[in-house]
């Protein structure tokens, strides 16, 4: 138990050095010489603390939108990690390498569900694997059109806290859509040859009379 008290004050320690003091030096301070960090969707971070550093401080601390908000979701300990699952909200209303490069601020929220997985060295952390639905933020900030394709918007955030918004929808609509594409083709194949048995049947006629 005391172990994971210590890994979770750790933690804590570090997100606030992030979150709260925006300070690159305070959180690297919590990682090991070797640390690494992989936001696995878009494959950004760093290798090696020095790194990790600089990436912290020109990629990511610097980056975060003024109203960024993380709303806690789960948390587990055990065998020297802390895994994080946390719904994070904010207003595209600065430049983010670390989540959007490339991409201009669009002023627009997004709601996304965050799973951060934490390694730990004795008390220092040695890496972060961070996933997260990169087509639900396109979807939101309108860089993704969701129409025939199987993504979600911030309702996929929504969705883990609130539980009484239904699930399957996704679903529903591709069978719907099945059965609406299915039925129109056959429709059309018999229109088609009854409209060719007729024709033939008039070249047949005409072809007595003369």
């Amino acid at each position: 138990m005391k172990n994971e008290e210590t890994l979770s004050s750790v933690w804590e320690q570090h997100v606030g050095a992030e979150f709260g003091a925006k300070s690159a030096d305070e959180a690297v301070a919590t990682m090991t010489e070797e640390s690494y960090v992989n936001l696995v969707p878009l494959m950004v971070g760093a290798r090696g603390r020095e790194a990790v550093r600089e990436f912290y401080a020109n990629h990511f601390l610097s980056q975060l939108p003024p109203d960024i908000e993380m709303v806690p979701v789960s948390r587990t300990i055990g065998q020297g990690q802390v895994v994080d699952e946390m719904i994070i909200r904010f207003t595209h209303s600065v430049t983010m390498d670390w989540l959007l490069p490339g991409i201009a601020p669009t002023g627009k929220r997004v709601e996304v569900p965050f799973v951060g997985i934490i390694k730990f060295e004795g008390d220092k952390i040695s890496h972060e694997h961070l996933y997260w639905d990169q087509a639900s933020v396109l979807v939101q900030l309108g860089l993704l059109e969701s129409a025939g394709l199987p993504v979600v918007g911030a309702e996929g955030a929504r969705s883990v806290l609130d539980r009484s918004i239904p699930l399957n929808d996704l679903i529903c609509r591709a069978k719907a859509t099945a059965r609406k594409t299915s039925g129109a083709p056959q429709k059309q194949a018999g229109r088609s040859s009854t409209g060719s048995g007729r024709r033939g049947a008039v070249a047949q006629r005409d072809q007595s009379r003369g």
